[in-house]
């Protein structure tokens, strides 16, 4: 058995958490076409009979403009510290951004890290004969790094980059039972899905202002379960797009925040959502504690 970490990092709306819940072939991990939907480290765990690969989806390194995107930006670079290996991925569809730019400078400065596998995502949006000029600005960044190419919304190329991590995995047992697939509790997995499907139906102002608070999770016997959440807005005026007139904004999310959730659990959900404002909870650091988000004062740059 060959059993180990790897963490997967990038930049925002790169595809991270698509290839976790393609590679679990089960949904996981929250996605959405609006960059940082990640905002927490999140354990993806895929056991075969020959290995037990540890994924570790992080949040997309950017640079941070409040100190939520400090936070997110230290718990994607900690994660690096204790891995086997760590896939890069990168949009092969696109040139190199700053962010990922910034992600090649800070791999270069460290010390030293686990085999670096750079992932080029995206490769059903490039003609075969492309590929290559497309890959090499990466490369170049990161000259030592094994390269695979995959498609994560396809499935295509995730053969290759298992057996490429389970190459650099050790020789030891299992941590977690094979049954286990996250880290997160079911009530951790459908409050990501609330907040999922406020980033797909909200303008692209309000989104990254959202956070989802579970207030009850209630198992009720044959009807499935109750659960009660509430949205936190920044601003009063986000607190009236959130609802919608009439409240057909929130109906809206719920139906889709409900489906979701219903499809993870496999059982029946009753829905409830409120909204409140909680003014700039983004920088207030108060806040940030009380949501659950770790503060390294020390470590924040």
């Amino acid at each position: 058995m060959k059993s180990g970490y790897v963490a997967v990092i990038g930049r925002p709306n790169v595809g991270k958490s698509t290839l976790i819940n393609a590679l679990l072939c089960q949904k996981v991990a929250a996605v959405s076409p609006k960059a940082q939907t990640t905002r927490r480290q999140q354990l993806g765990i895929l056991t075969r009979a020959d290995a037990q690969i540890v994924f570790v989806d992080t949040p997309g390194i950017h640079q941070p403009h409040h100190k939520l995107g400090e936070i997110l930006n230290q718990q994607a670079e900690d994660s690096l510290a204790h891995v086997e290996a760590i896939v890069w991925m990168v949009a092969v569809s696109e040139e190199p951004t700053d962010d990922d730019r910034r992600i090649a400078a800070y791999l270069a400065q460290l010390k030293k890290h686990a085999p670096l596998i750079l992932t080029a995502n995206k490769l059903d949006l490039v003609q075969p004969e492309e590929l290559p000029a497309k890959i090499a600005p990466y490369a170049d960044l990161v000259p030592k790094a094994e390269v695979i190419s995959v498609s994560a919304s396809q499935s295509l190329g995730l053969d290759a980059l298992l057996e490429a991590i389970i190459a650099h995995l050790p020789q030891r047992e299992a941590d977690y039972d094979p049954d286990q697939v996250t880290d997160y509790y079911e009530r951790d997995i459908a409050a990501e899905l609330i907040r999922e499907s406020c980033l797909f139906h909200l303008h692209d102002e309000i989104p990254h202002g959202v956070h989802v608070r579970m207030d009850e999770f209630t198992e009720r016997n044959e009807s499935g379960a109750l659960i009660a959440a509430t949205i936190f807005v920044e601003r009063e005026s986000q607190k009236g797009i959130v609802i919608g007139e009439g409240g057909r904004m929130l109906k809206k999310i719920g139906i889709h925040a409900r489906a979701e959730i219903e499809s993870m659990s496999n059982r029946k959900i009753r829905l409830e959502l409120r909204v409140k404002v909680l003014k700039d909870w983004r920088n207030n650091e108060e806040f940030l504690r009380r949501f659950g988000f770790k503060l390294d004062n020390k470590k924040r740059r």
